[in-house]
C-alpha cells in the first residue's frame, strides 16, 4: 500500500466527491477511480458504496489520516538541516499552564523563526496515545496521569478543583462546597479514569457510590453548556473565570489541586528542533 494511494483515498473520503478530489489531487477522474479500485482489491474489501464510506472505509480513513500526518511530519523534520526549522507537534489539555507554554513558544520562535508549532487540544490520555503513535512530539498533560514511560518538566501553575454551578443554584451562594453539599445534586464528572478515581477519593467511597452521575465529559466548555442547561454540577478545574455567563466556580472543601507537566516519550528518537525546544523549556525552569 503506497502513501500516494492512501492520500488519494483520504482526499476522496474527506471531500465526498470524486470529481472535486481529482481536481485537488491534479489527476484525472478515471485515474483516481482506477487507483481506488486497485486499493479495494489489495485490501480485499469494499471501501465506498456510491462514494459513501463503508464501515471498512471509515476505519481506513482514520488510519490513513494518522499515517499521512506522520509521513508529512517526518518529511518536515528532514527539510532544511542547516538552520533550525520544522514543526513541533504538542498535545495540550485545558490548563492555565498553556499561557506559560505559549510564552516559551514565542521566545523560541524569536530565536528560530522557521520553526512552527502544531497544537492539538486533547485530554492527557488522548495526547499520550498520539505520542505513542508518533503523531505528537510533546504533551502538556494534566495530573493525575501515569508518567512511567515519559520524561517530564513540571509546569509552574497548580489549579484548584471546583464545582461549576448555575448562579441560581443554592451551591453558588456557598464560599466552598463539601462532598455532603454535593450529595443531592446530579454530577458531571471527567471521563478520564485516573481523574475519576481522584474525585472518588475526595467524595469518599460511600458517597461516591451514592451520588447520581448525570454525564461524563472531556472538554470543560462542553460541561459548562450542560451545567447551564440544568443537567447538574460539574466538578472541574477552576480556570479563574466562569466559562459561560450565568455560571459560578465554587471551590471544593477540603481543597483539591492538580498540577501539569510537559512530557515526551522515553527512548524515542526526536528531531533536533524538538530537542532544542525541550532544552529551551528546561532552561526556563532552572
Amino acid at each position: 500500500m503506497e502513501l500516494r494511494v492512501l492520500r488519494y483515498f483520504y482526499t476522496v473520503a474527506r471531500e465526498g466527491n470524486i470529481t472535486r478530489a481529482a481536481q485537488l489531487l491534479h489527476v484525472t477522474q478515471p485515474t483516481l477511480s482506477r487507483q481506488l479500485m486497485q486499493l479495494e482489491e489489495e485490501l480485499g474489501t469494499v471501501l465506498f458504496h456510491r462514494i459513501v464510506l463503508t464501515e471498512d472505509g471509515m476505519l481506513l480513513k482514520r488510519r490513513a489520516q494518522e499515517l499521512l500526518e506522520l509521513a508529512d511530519k517526518t518529511q518536515k523534520e528532514f527539510q532544511s538541516r542547516e538552520e533550525l526549522s520544522g514543526e513541533i507537534a504538542i498535545g495540550c489539555g485545558e490548563t492555565c499552564n498553556m499561557a506559560y507554554l505559549s510564552d516559551l513558544m514565542v521566545s523560541f520562535r524569536e530565536e528560530h523563526p522557521l520553526v512552527r508549532f502544531r497544537v492539538y487540544s486533547a485530554s492527557a490520555d488522548e495526547a499520550k496515545d498520539r505520542m505513542e503513535s508518533g503523531l505528537l512530539d510533546l504533551g502538556l498533560l494534566m495530573e493525575p496521569v501515569d508518567l512511567s514511560r515519559y520524561h517530564t518538566v513540571p509546569m509552574p501553575c497548580r489549579e484548584r478543583w471546583c464545582a461549576l454551578v448555575r448562579e441560581d443554584c443554592p451551591l453558588a451562594a456557598l464560599p466552598s462546597v463539601t462532598p455532603e453539599d454535593l450529595a443531592p445534586y446530579p454530577l458531571l464528572l471527567s471521563w478520564r479514569e485516573q481523574v475519576l478515581d481522584m474525585l472518588g477519593r475526595w467524595l469518599g467511597e460511600e458517597l461516591f457510590h451514592r451520588v447520581t452521575v448525570a454525564a461524563r465529559y472531556n472538554l470543560i466548555n462542553n460541561a459548562a453548556v450542560m451545567v447551564h442547561s440544568g443537567m447538574g454540577a460539574a466538578l472541574t478545574l477552576d480556570r479563574g473565570f466562569a466559562p459561560h455567563p450565568g455560571l459560578r466556580n465554587v471551590p471544593l472543601s477540603p481543597a483539591l489541586e492538580s498540577g501539569a507537566v510537559l512530557a515526551w516519550k522515553q527512548g524515542q528518537t526526536r528531531s533536533r528542533t524538538v530537542e532544542q525546544f525541550i532544552w529551551h523549556i528546561k532552561s526556563a525552569r532552572l
